[in-house]
Formats: C-alpha cells, sequence, structure tokens
C-alpha cells in the first residue's frame, strides 16, 4: 500500500507541476505544443509496449469497430482537455486552470446523477450546490463564465465517465487514443515544418528536447495512476486527487503571480468548502462500505 501511495503522489506532483513545463515552451504556440505532445505520447507508449509485448487488443478492435468508436470520443475529448490547458497556462490563466480540476470531481458526481442515475447523499448535494455557488459568485463579479474552468471540468469528467466503461484498460485506451491523434498531429507538425514555422529544431536545443519529452511529461504520469489505483483504497485517490490542483494554484499564484482578488478568493473559498465536504463525505461513505463488506465477509 505504500508503494501504491507513492505512485500517486508522483502521479498528481507530476500533474501538479505541469504548468512549469508548459511555461517553458511560451515561445512555442499552443497548438504546436499540443501536437508535440499527441505525436511523442504515442512514441513513448509504443516504446513501452514493445517492453510489454502486449499486442492482443488491437485483434478486438478489429473484431468489435464499436470499440474504436468509442476512442475516437475519448481522444476528442483528451485533445480539448490538453488544449485548453497547455493555452490556459501560457496565456496567463493557471489559476482558472486550477479552479477545473477543483470542481471536477463535483462534475463527476453531477454526470453520475444524470447520467448513470445515481442517488446523491445529503452531504453530496450541499457541496454541489456550494460549488455551483462559488461559480455563479465568480461570473457575477467578473461579468463572465470560468469557461476555462468548466471546460476543462467538463472534458475530463466526460473522459471519465466514458473509460470508466470503456473495454480496454489504461495503457491499451491510451495507446488507442494517441494513435487516432497521432496522424492529423503529425501532418499539422509536417506543414508547420514545410512553412518553416516549426519549433521544433528551429530554436534553443532545450526547446526542441522539452518538445520530445512531452510524451513521457504525459504518459508517466498516467502509468504512475494506474498502478496507485490498483494498490491503494479508491478513497485515498480521491482525497490525493486534490495534490494536482492544489500545486497548479500555488504556482499560479506565488511563482507566475497571477492576480489573485478578494472576490476571486471568496469564489473560491465555496468551491474549497464543497470539496472538504465531498472529500470527507465520501470518505466516511467508503470506510462505512469496507466495513459492511467485512462483517458479511466473517458472516459468511
Amino acid at each position: 500500500m505504500q508503494r501504491g501511495i507513492v505512485y500517486g503522489f508522483l502521479a498528481y506532483g507530476i500533474w501538479g507541476l505541469l504548468p512549469v513545463y508548459w511555461k517553458a515552451l511560451a515561445a512555442v504556440s499552443s497548438f504546436q505544443i499540443l501536437c508535440h505532445r499527441m505525436v511523442w505520447s504515442l512514441v513513448f507508449i509504443l516504446i513501452i509496449l514493445l517492453f510489454m509485448k502486449d499486442w492482443g487488443w488491437i485483434a478486438r478492435i478489429h473484431k468489435q469497430p464499436v470499440i474504436f468508436l468509442i476512442f475516437l470520443g475519448t481522444s476528442l475529448l483528451l485533445a480539448l482537455n490538453w488544449g485548453t490547458y497547455i493555452w490556459a497556462v501560457n496565456s496567463g490563466h493557471i489559476i482558472e486552470s486550477s479552479l477545473g480540476y477543483f470542481i471536477n470531481p463535483i462534475v463527476a458526481v453531477l454526470l453520475g446523477v444524470f447520467v448513470l442515475r445515481e442517488t446523491l447523499r445529503p452531504w453530496q448535494r450541499v457541496a454541489v450546490i456550494l460549488a455551483a455557488a462559488g461559480v455563479l459568485y465568480l461570473t457575477l463579479r467578473f461579468g463572465r463564465l470560468p469557461w476555462i474552468a468548466l471546460v476543462l471540468a467538463f472534458s475530463f469528467a466526460f473522459y471519465g465517465l466514458i473509460r470508466k466503461t470503456a473495454p480496454l484498460n489504461s495503457i491499451e485506451g491510451l495507446s488507442l487514443e494517441t494513435a487516432i491523434l497521432f496522424l492529423p498531429a503529425l501532418g499539422f507538425l509536417i506543414h508547420f515544418q514545410v512553412i518553416q514555422a516549426g519549433a521544433f529544431g528551429n530554436g534553443p536545443a532545450g526547446q526542441t528536447l522539452l518538445l520530445a519529452l512531452s510524451g513521457p511529461a504525459t504518459a508517466l504520469p498516467l502509468l504512475l495512476f494506474g498502478s496507485a489505483a490498483r494498490r491503494i483504497p479508491y478513497s485515498l485517490i480521491g482525497l490525493l486527487q486534490y495534490v494536482a490542483p492544489t500545486l497548479q494554484f500555488l504556482i499560479g499564484v506565488f511563482l507566475y503571480h497571477e492576480p489573485f482578488s478578494k472576490n476571486r478568493l471568496i469564489g473560491f473559498l465555496f468551491i474549497w468548502t464543497a470539496l472538504c465536504i465531498y472529500a470527507i463525505d465520501g470518505f466516511i461513505a467508503a470506510r462505512r462500505f469496507s466495513r459492511i463488506q467485512h462483517q458479511k465477509s466473517i458472516a459468511g
């Protein structure tokens, strides 16, 4: 279990530090960074698959074309999420992007209610109302919806919802998603190189290296997360997920000195309170479920 906690912290820690990585590539357009992320992610994953020698899932896709359609949808959601996040970071919106990952669990709860017909526990209802109040307050005070946060939260929540029941595991699914995104991304990168607008090899060596390493930077935390999820209780994963947006928020405020006014603080306090209620309620519910299961096993 201790190893699982370490893997979980490493996964969310890398996700939390990614704003620094993308900021180091600020001289490159967000769209080019996104394309490189897609291309090099597949390269990195293929290297892993070569060592694992796990190719049997490809035959399943040939026999069941619906699998491809499912992952076409998740790959588009992934592209939307990645592209929005990279643009937000390099446009000075790290704090708002962290808000997206703070409210993502609440959005996931709402999708569970409206899509999976799940029932909210009383304290979950309170958390949803408080989070909605926080978003409404930010909207009214700043005169616009925090659209970056909402796009990130909803795209990742829908992605998680589809992947929850998808027929491929983590590494297989990510392999197919990046394979779907690979050709269009590679096509755009070749076009940029032909018109001499490409960043790869046409800037500082460090820039080229960071673009190539965007693949491992993307895939490694996903693999660590998968390893953690198999070793520790899901309730603990639920608590660890706040490590990433917390780091992003702190980086935005203290490293890049993004404005964080009193009005923004009030909106965030609504959402942070909602998350505390949500996390505590989830932890108590998980403990209660575990105790019931233990009693059943003894009785059986």
